[in-house]
Formats: structure tokens, sequence, C-alpha cells
């Protein structure tokens, strides 16, 4: 099956007998093909019609165009050519070269050996030690220092099989392909390339001079230079860490779209979501569904459906049922709004300090502390949280509100409160009995998370039920002043000082007037109160006109004078 170029011609005595031989068994060859019985073409005709076969591929006779020398052995083994020194063959398209070979001209194969090299155009070309190409499958077979060329891609390995109908070349025991911007080994792989698409599989790396990526199982296409990720993945650089199990990566310009679960880890904070978004240039990140970002170093954790953060200006958002979690102390704080927002000021300086806002309709829970408000901010460069428009506070059986409430904190615990303009605090003694105590502001001192001192200011009213050591009320107290001292231990009243004195009225239990048991601004707002840390979604806003009406000042000509409005 063999044809030699007629302008070629060997060197040496045999070069017309070999010619002739070769013409023999050629027409011996074809003769004898067409005598074969119909039957023996059935299996032939089967293989074509397999699906994932190429159509349309004639077969060929492989052409010899060039040798040195050539001989044969009749006797010993007559269907095989002995081709020596610059031996050149031609397959269609196809062209190979090699130092010798050995031709079978029954199965219309060879094997090539030593400076193998497979040309075809000007794109492809593929050099090895060995060569055993079979003309009628039209798969090559490179052995030993193999390397395949194909414009920017360059593929090294010792076993390389390359299928001409498939424009696909794949090795099974190592390899690497590398092109401008990366580099990536395997155990196995394969690339096409037509589509410049290639497949890798068990241990895969990929080296990229901004990160590495390992894998199990990979996807690249060097014309794009976007990997798919297929397995259990891993994209480490200087800054952070990612881990995919499914998805794709540009490795030009760093964006990622990751699915199932992936996890971004940058300095501590851990951002996971059914999907995320990453654009490492820029140096932002997204998550859809589930989302999961957790502070490890600051102990808390960002939760929603939606979460955004910028890991070069450090800003965060998160949204669609965002809770905020903090689990520094030993019972976690868990808090809901619509929107959360976490900025950062000062970076790369000793004034970093950070600000966290939540809105609208916040509402928290702790199995200590709980409490609704439209908005507020906590800022780290005082540690102070304040709650805006109709704040209200719980600790078990006491009710703190105003019209703001700052909360000053100390290494993750309350160091001190304080709720301005209109303040009340109301504690509940049973069913229809509660301590009240109303002033301009209240100022509450904690200690190791209890209320050691509190100070009312301004205007104060007191409604308050002494008690027996067994808890028995001994009557209700009704008391007016200035400014009011309460000195606590154990959550228990331990001394109340009055600044100017009050005698005040002490009513017996069974002789307190109705209309004197509330205070004027007593409400009492257990309907609103978070009741675990599920409840904090559901919004329970304050009944129709118990909303606080936000005082104002004016300042009016003449002496000075402050009137106190209500809006």
């Amino acid at each position: 099956m063999f044809r030699l170029n007629k302008e070629h011609k060997f060197h040496g005595r045999h070069r017309f007998l070999l010619a002739g031989i070769l013409c023999l068994l050629a027409v011996c060859f074809l003769v004898a093909q067409d005598k074969k019985p119909q039957h023996d073409k059935k299996p032939q005709q089967e293989k074509k019609a397999e699906p994932e076969k190429p159509t349309g591929n004639k077969k060929t006779r492989v052409d010899l165009l060039h040798a040195d020398r050539g001989q044969a052995d009749k006797l010993a083994r007559p269907d095989v050519q002995v081709l020596i020194g610059s031996v050149k063959l031609r397959h269609d398209s196809m062209y190979m070269y090699c130092d010798s070979a050995l031709i079978y001209e029954k199965t219309n194969s060879f094997e090539a050996f030593s400076n193998v090299r497979m040309e075809q155009g000007d794109t492809l070309f593929i050099y090895g030690d060995y060569l055993f190409y079979d003309g009628m499958t039209q798969i090559a077979q490179l052995r030993e220092n193999v390397k395949m060329i194909n414009r920017n891609t360059t593929l090294l390995t010792d076993s390389l099989n390359y299928d001409r109908l498939y424009n696909l070349g794949y090795y099974f025991d190592g390899g690497t392909l590398m092109d401008e911007e990366n580099v990536l080994t395997s155990d196995w792989g394969e690339y096409s390339p037509a589509t410049k698409l290639s497949v890798f599989n068990h241990d895969v790396k990929l080296v990229n001079p901004r990160f590495v990526l390992t894998s199990d199982t990979l996807k690249y296409s060097t014309n794009t230079k976007i990997a798919t990720i297929l397995g259990p993945s891993n994209i480490v650089s200087d800054q952070n860490h990612i881990y995919s199990e499914r998805g794709i990566y540009n490795t030009v310009s760093g964006q990622a779209e990751l699915l199932d679960r992936s996890v971004l880890t940058n300095e501590g904070k851990k951002l996971i979501g059914d999907s995320l978004f990453y654009d490492r240039k820029a140096g932002y990140g997204e998550a859809f569904d589930n989302v999961q970002m957790n502070d490890t170093v600051n102990k808390n954790m960002l939760t929603g459906d939606y979460c955004y953060y910028d890991e070069l200006k450090q800003n965060a958002l998160a949204t669609k049922r965002a809770v905020a979690v903090d689990y520094s102390r030993g019972d976690s704080l868990f808090m809901h709004a619509d929107t959360l927002l976490m900025n950062s000021y000062n970076l790369d300086t000793d004034s970093l300090f950070r600000e966290m806002r939540a809105f609208h309709k916040v509402r928290m829970y702790s199995a200590d502390l709980q409490g609704v408000c439209d908005s507020l901010v906590f800022n780290t460069k005082d540690s102070c949280l304040t709650m805006y428009r109709d704040p209200i506070i719980w600790n078990e059986g006491q009710q703190l509100l105003g019209e703001e409430v700052k909360v000053y904190m100390n290494d993750s615990t309350i160091d001190w409160a304080h709720i301005i303009n209109q303040a009340l605090t109301v504690e509940q003694k049973d069913s229809i009995h509660f301590n009240q105590i109303s002033g301009k502001e209240i100022k509450a001192y904690f200690a190791e998370g209890e209320a050691r001192k509190i100070d009312v200011i301004g205007n104060v009213l007191v409604v308050y039920y002494p008690q027996e050591q067994d808890s028995t009320m001994i009557g209700m107290n009704t008391s007016e002043t200035s400014l009011l001292n309460m000195y606590l231990k154990d959550r228990k009243m331990q001394k109340m000082v009055m600044s100017p004195k009050s005698n005040g009225t002490l009513y017996p239990m069974d002789q307190i007037p109705p209309d004197k048991m509330k205070l004027p601004t007593f409400s009492w707002f257990d309907y609103v109160r978070p009741l675990n840390k599920e409840d904090i979604f559901n919004w329970r806003g304050k009944k129709a006109g118990e909303a606080l009406r936000k005082t104002e000042r004016k300042v009016i000509s003449g002496p000075k004078r402050e009137i106190i409005n209500m809006k």
C-alpha cells in the first residue's frame, strides 16, 4: 500500500529491483482486496455507522516520498520494508519524517525511529523519538521526548497518541501543556488543535505567575485562557484562596464564576454561597443564595441571600434575609435588617476603623439581650453602637427605650449605655405591676455584662414597688426628682439616691389608685420583642399612636429659655 513518489530514486544497486518489488506487491494487494467475499465488508460498514466517528474520511495509502536507502527480506518478512536515512512519508495532508522506518504494507502502517517529526500545514508540529502510525485508523502513537506544538501551545510528554480523524492528542502517563499565560500538568490529558480545548485528569496543576490552581478534573482553552472546573479544585494566591468543585475561571482577567457552595477565603474572612462571582483584579466578590461570610479573626459572621465583599477597600454588604452574627462571647447575638453594610476607613494606617450600618427594620436576639429599631450604626473607633428611631432594648424582665440609644462596648461586652430623650425603663413584676422610671436621659453602667449603676437625669418620675426578702411587694412608691442614682447587685436594687431628696408617696398594695400605677409615658412593648433567632425575620411594628414623637429644641430671642416641643 505504500506508494513510491515517481521523482524519487533509491541510491545503490538495488534501487530498480526494490521499485519493481514495491509495484508488484501493490498490484497484488489491490487484486486481493477486490477478490474478497462480500460478507467481509460488513464489519467496515458497521464501523462507519458509529455516531462518534467522523464521517467522510476516505482511507488512503501512506506515500513514501524519500529515503536514502531501502531494503527488504522477501523470505523472512515479505510484507516489511526497511527505510534508512532522511525518511519522508505523507498521509493526506500530514507529512512525517524520521531517521529510519519499518513499513508494514499489508496494514498500511509503519514504525519510525529517531528524530521523528509530524507536520500538518504551518500550525501543527509533533516531535518524538519513536512513532507507530496506523494508516487505516489514522492514529499516531509517539513515545519518548514527545513535543506537540500548535501555534502558541506546546504539549510535552513521553507517551502521546494523536488521532488524526478527531484531530485530538492525548497522553496517559503524565504531561505538560504550556501557552503564553499558564503551565498545566496532569497524569492524563488531551488537547485538540482544532478547538484549542484541553481536558486534564488526576493531579492537575495550573501554574500562573499570580496564582496556582490544583484540581482533580479541569478543562482549559488555550484560546480564551479560561479554565473550567469540573472537580474539587483550589486556587491559591498571595492574597486569597478559592475552593470550588464546579465553575469557570478566566486566568487572564482573574474573574471567576463558581457554583456548588464554593468558598473564597481572604485574611481570615471566608465567603461561601450557592454561587460566587469573584474579580481578582478589581478585588471584589459577590455571593448568591444561602450566603455566609465568616470573619474568624473578629468572630462575627454575615449571612443572607446576597453578599458583596470588596477585599481592597474591606467593605461588605448583605441583603435579602441578611443577618449579622457576633459570636465573640459565649452567647451569640443575631441581628437582622433589610440591608447590612460594613465600611472600612484609614486603611493601612494606625487609625483604621470600621463602621457597620443596619437598615431598615432592625431586630436582634441573644439569650440575654433583645432589641428593635429602624436603623443602627456600630463604629469600632469608639466601640459605640447607636440605635435610631424608636429603639427598644430588653434584658430579661427589663425594657429600655428612648429617642436614641447608644451602647458603648469594651472587648465585645457592654461597658455603658446612654438613652437620650424620653428615656424610659420598665421592669415587669407581674402581669399588672411594673417598676417604671422616666427622665430626659438615662446612663447605665455595666460590669461583667450586668448593670451595676443607673443614672436617670432630668424630670425624673418613679413608680417603684419595694419588696420583702421573700420578694413580696410591700406597696407602690411614686417619686419625682431631678437626678436619680440607682445601685444594683445581682440584678437587684440595693440603693436609690434622689437629688434633690424626694419623700414621695407610698401606697399600700390594696390602696393603689389606678391612675397612679403607670407613668404618663409608660409603654410595654412585649408584642414586638424578638422571641428567638428565627423571629428576627418577623417584623412587628408598634401599634398606631405608640411611636415616640421626637422632641425639638428651639431657642427664642430674649432671655435664654429652652422650650421643648413634641413633634
